[in-house]
């Protein structure tokens, strides 16, 4: 059936529509990094008011994309977490009031959920026994994915994801928000060997990630800068920032692969945008025989037909919400992918 996707988790505000095989009929994002930007980070109360202003319009606007009327519609699916509890409230408010409206199924489904259903939203043949990176400005996780549906952890930054330490980094380095793409674009005119960045290693689990002491390392550094020398070598200190995040999202993501025994390898998240990320993932998997599975740049960053596609799966899973759902701001991933919360491979 056709599925409405709604994602508000946190300061985008998209809608899109898959017809009942998959295909995007259209996928509507707006931004709000203008109402952001001056904070240097998202301020969830601006957030969740961007939303109330802008969800119906994104919504009609998707429509209107996909040539279709609200009567068309076969289901609605929702991001009920995790992230911001207002944005999120906004969103599944006005789901829960769509699909009440027009007597169709609602369904809640994961933020996490959403950024794996992105790998096979152009690639429905790519393995679904693969291993699963998710980077973005939220998670760093390493699933074991099966054929079934099932996800088992097998590795998580135990402090800040890639993606903030992305967004810090930029801030710090005096280049803006959102960080990601503005250090990705600094990087590209500098060399990533000329100021060398600790890369880190969790004793506490083999597969686990951590950027705080990366965060730290450039802070030092730069405070035994004058501002004129953090001007000079900006574009060099991204690139080495940035190899530093890359060389560690690299190494663990192929030690998963090697332990999972799999030949296929997924990854997803706003992380996955990186230039510099998709290059060293192209050619290492190249090198190793393993297929590799890279959402199209639409569908890296928050977008609703990553959350419509998993909406399709849940569907298929009979996994209905009640009009009573609510917003679950630090929710795990659901039963159905893999007893009852996430679980770690021990």
């Amino acid at each position: 059936m056709t599925i409405l996707g709604i994602e508000t988790s946190c300061d985008e505000t998209a809608a899109a529509v898959l017809d009942g095989e998959g295909h995007v009929l259209a996928n509507v994002i707006s931004s709000q990094h203008t109402v952001h930007e001056r904070f240097g980070g998202v301020v969830p109360e601006l957030a969740s008011r961007a939303h109330i202003q802008n969800v119906d319009h994104v919504t009609r606007r998707a429509l209107d994309a996909a040539g279709l009327t609200w009567q068309d519609l076969g289901a609605i699916a929702v991001t009920q977490g995790p992230g911001l509890a207002g944005a999120l409230l906004v969103g599944i408010s006005y789901a829960k009031s769509l699909a009440y409206a027009l007597g169709i199924p609602l369904v809640g489904v994961s933020h996490l959920e959403g950024h794996i259903a992105s790998a096979w939203i152009d690639r429905p043949s790519f393995p679904r026994t693969c291993v699963v990176l998710i980077a973005s400005g939220g998670h760093t996780h390493l699933f074991h994915a099966d054929e079934s549906g099932g996800l088992r952890l097998m590795g998580r930054t135990i402090d800040d994801a890639a993606g903030e330490a992305f967004d810090k980094g930029a801030q710090m380095l005096g280049l803006g928000y959102p960080g990601g793409p503005l250090i990705d674009q600094a990087a590209r005119k500098g060399n990533p060997v000329t100021v060398r960045f600790p890369r880190s290693r969790v004793r506490t689990g083999q597969l686990d990630f951590s950027f705080s002491g990366l965060k730290t390392a450039l802070l030092y550094h730069l405070q035994r800068m004058d501002q004129q020398a953090i001007t000079r070598q900006q574009a060099d200190l991204a690139a080495g920032y940035q190899e530093a995040i890359v060389d560690v999202l690299i190494r663990q993501t192929f030690a998963a692969v090697r332990q999972a025994g799999v030949s296929a390898l997924a990854v997803v998240g706003g992380v996955s945008a990186n230039s510099r990320l998709r290059a060293r993932l192209t050619e290492r998997a190249g090198e190793e025989g393993i297929e590799l599975g890279l959402p199209a740049l639409s569908y890296c960053t928050d977008n609703a037909a990553m959350i419509a596609a998993a909406g399709q799966r849940a569907l298929e899973q009979g996994r209905l919400a009640s009009f009573e759902c609510e917003a679950m701001p630090n929710c795990a991933l659901p039963a159905s992918s893999g007893g009852g919360t996430v679980r770690r491979k021990s």
